[in-house]
């Protein structure tokens, strides 16, 4: 288990990510929908430098103010669909990363990045495409607020969360107009 790899993903608001994992269980496969929507930033970074990978998140994310992104429409996957964001400090702060953990990467986490969350994967492609024109027909871009990291332990299949990393939160305090910065870290 301490071996098995680690995935980083981003933490987004309460409304967003229940608007993609709900398209996500209406359309994934029952049997293999064993994990919640999620946009996946690293798929597979060593599961032995827990420890370090999570001080350089830490680090990372004290310094991040919440950020916009936008989905900007669904993307056909051959047999499946994912929802397409255009991401710009999403992409630099992935960049900065993999600067970090350059050594890490896999070919697949070399690759570019091409932010999206998948709804729909390993049906045949007449369905996936049936979907893909359904959803493009209708859709309407909207935000997503990035409100931090989240780290997980892949298990064969499932995932389990090992980090929550939220990013610098910035309020005004009630009354006072001075502003009140927060960062929390929960491991799990």
């Amino acid at each position: 288990m301490v071996d098995a790899p680690l995935i980083l993903t981003l933490m987004m608001d309460a409304a967003s990510f229940r608007r993609l994992d709900e398209l996500r269980r209406a359309h994934f496969p029952p049997a293999r929908n064993v994990i919640p929507a999620h946009l996946t930033l690293f798929h597979h970074l060593p599961g032995d430098a827990l420890a370090s990978v999570a001080a350089t998140l830490a680090g990372t994310t004290a310094g991040q103010s919440p950020f916009s992104l936008r989905a900007t429409g669904p993307r056909f996957l051959g047999r499946g669909v994912a929802i397409a964001f255009d991401a710009p400090e999403l992409t630099d702060l992935r960049k900065r990363l993999a600067a970090d953990w350059s050594a890490w990467l896999t070919p697949q986490d070399r690759q570019g990045f091409r932010p999206h969350v998948t709804i729909q994967n390993k049906v045949p492609a007449d369905e996936a495409r049936t979907l893909f024109e359904r959803l493009d027909a209708g859709f309407q871009p909207f935000d997503v607020r990035a409100e931090g990291l989240l780290l997980w332990r892949y298990l064969g299949g499932p995932w389990a969360m090992v980090g929550e990393f939220p990013f610098r939160e910035t309020r005004l305090a009630m009354g006072t107009g001075r502003t009140t910065e927060t960062r929390r870290h929960r491991d799990r």
